[in-house]
Parts: structure tokens; sequence; C-alpha cells
């Protein structure tokens, strides 16, 4: 976890400073001051901009190690990266949990139906459904359903966070490629595991069939789903920059979007970080609980 973190701080501190345009000047002229060279050799004594690259990089280093991330250069925002951030997560975590939520929810009965019954309608339809969501780009989905449940039908809000009525267009925007993807894997693994010996040992007990699904197919089948739902939350963690723009949803995405405007370097890298830190940490989780499903796993070995 940790080089994987350095690592992405790395990049994204040096691609930040590959982005055509003077900062100094560009929020210079957002605060309405007329940018003449001493005005800008002040703002980038005084915002550390003036140093070389690597001596930057290291001294935002050392502060974040200390819980510091620097102070938004944003006229907008003026305070610690930190608290603004931290303000914004429970957002950005609230649509991706509802989003994954929805996907397995949706996936969980189609791919065990699919796999119960292969060949058949249902198995068809399932195969034309998960072709469509996962070539439904999210920002082309959002407006869409913006459209029909908002504009046409008015059932729900257009933006803005707030109730359970608000989040539901946004984790559906979400939500639908994720549910495509999570279905098919979890049909792949019902089939796999439907063709094992201790099935035919199951069914030859004369065990209920339902049992056999439910108790001891799906139990195998879970493995590749929690792998890939784990992956699925940093995806949706990446999607919802998308769809915080569109929904005016106040999470991390939107921060990011909008700090990258004003080339407010600080809230950017913090917005990454934390980003970067929940993925990490979910694909953490996601180990442990392989080797709690599945005893053969021992990571000690």
């Amino acid at each position: 976890m940790v080089p994987t973190l350095l690592g992405i701080s790395i990049l994204a501190f040096s691609l930040l400073h590959l982005v055509p345009g003077d900062p100094a000047e560009i929020l210079l002229r957002q605060q309405g001051v007329v940018p003449t060279p001493e005005a800008l050799e002040g703002f980038r004594t005084a915002a550390g901009l003036n140093e070389p690259l690597a001596l930057q990089y290291l001294h935002w280093l050392n502060s974040a190690i200390h819980g510091d991330l620097g102070r938004s250069l944003a006229v907008s925002y003026g305070r610690p990266v930190l608290p603004e951030v931290l303000s914004r997560l429970s957002a950005t975590l609230e649509l991706a949990s509802a989003s994954l939520a929805f996907a397995i929810l949706i996936s969980l009965p189609l791919g065990i139906l699919s796999a119960v019954r292969r060949g058949s309608w249902l198995d068809k339809s399932l195969l034309l459904g998960s072709a469509l969501g996962t070539a439904m780009p999210a920002f082309w989905l959002g407006p869409l359903l913006m459209l029909t449940f908002s504009l046409y039908l008015g059932w729900l809000p257009v933006c803005g966070r707030g109730g359970l009525e608000h989040l539901i267009l946004p984790a559906l925007t979400l939500g639908i490629g994720a549910a495509a993807l999570t279905s098919k894997v979890v049909q792949a693994g019902m089939i796999d595991a439907l063709e094992e010996n201790f099935i035919l040992a199951a069914r030859a007990k004369g065990l209920p069939e339902e049992c056999i699904i439910l108790k001891h197919a799906l139990r195998n089948a879970l493995l590749p789903l929690i792998t890939v739902s784990g992956l699925q939350f940093g995806w949706l963690l990446e999607g919802a920059v998308f769809v915080e723009v569109i929904f005016t949803w106040p999470g991390l995405g939107k921060l990011l979007v909008d700090s990258i405007f004003s080339r407010d370097f600080p809230m950017v890298q913090g917005c990454v970080l934390f980003i970067s830190l929940v993925f990490v940490l979910v694909n953490l989780a996601v180990d442990i609980l392989y080797s709690w499903l599945d005893p053969r796993v021992r990571y000690d070995r």
C-alpha cells in the first residue's frame, strides 16, 4: 500500500505541473488582480511555486505524512485542504456504495438464474443487457436518465444532494455499468461451480436443488465476485468524477474537477491521494475476505 500511494502521489504531482498555463497568473486573474511581474513573483514565493519541482514535492510529502495537505490556492476556498477533502469524502463514498449495492443486488439473482437456465431466453437477455450496460458511458447515460425521469416524467430531482430521491439517478448512472459486468462474473462463477464434483455428490445425496445452488455453488462463485466488486468500487470512484459534475453532487469528484480548472494544486493532490487511499484499502479488504471465504487461501505460507 505504501509504495502504491507514494507512486500515485509522485505521478499526480508531476502531471499537474505539465498542464499548460501559469497557475500563478490564472489564480491572480480569478482574484481580480492584474498579473504584473511583481504580483506573479510575490504569489509564486508565497505559494512555494518558484522552488524546484522535486523540492516542492518533498515539502508537500513531509507535510502530508504529518497530516497537513497544505492550503487551497483558490480564492473560493483559501482554507486547509484536509478538512475540505474530508467533508466531501462522505458524499463520494455514499454515491459509490449505493451504486455498488445496486449492482450487486441486480447482478446476483440475474447471474444465478442465467447460469441455472443456460441457453434460455433469460440467459440471452442477460447477454444483450450486459453488452448494452457496458457500452453506455456514464457521461451519456446520466443526462439520458435526467431527461427521462426528471424533465419528462418529473419523478426525481435533477441535481444536488439531499434525501434518497437525490441519490437514485446518480447511483443508477454508475450502477448500471457495474451491474452489467458483475452479472457476467456471477454467471461464469456459478457455471464453473455447478460443474464441480462436489455438486454432483450433493445431488447424489438428494439435497434440494435450492440448497445446492444457494449454499454450495454460490459460496464458491462469490470469490470472483468479491474480487470484481473491489475493483468495481475503485472504478466507481473514478466514474463518480463525471457523475458528480453532471448531477452537481458535492463530492470529491466535483471538487477535483473544479480544482483542476482553477489550477489549485494542493486541492487536486489531496483529492487524488484520498481516492487512491480508499481504492487500496478496499483491495486490502478483498484480500482479507478471500482468506475468510476460502480456507485454502493462506497468505502466510
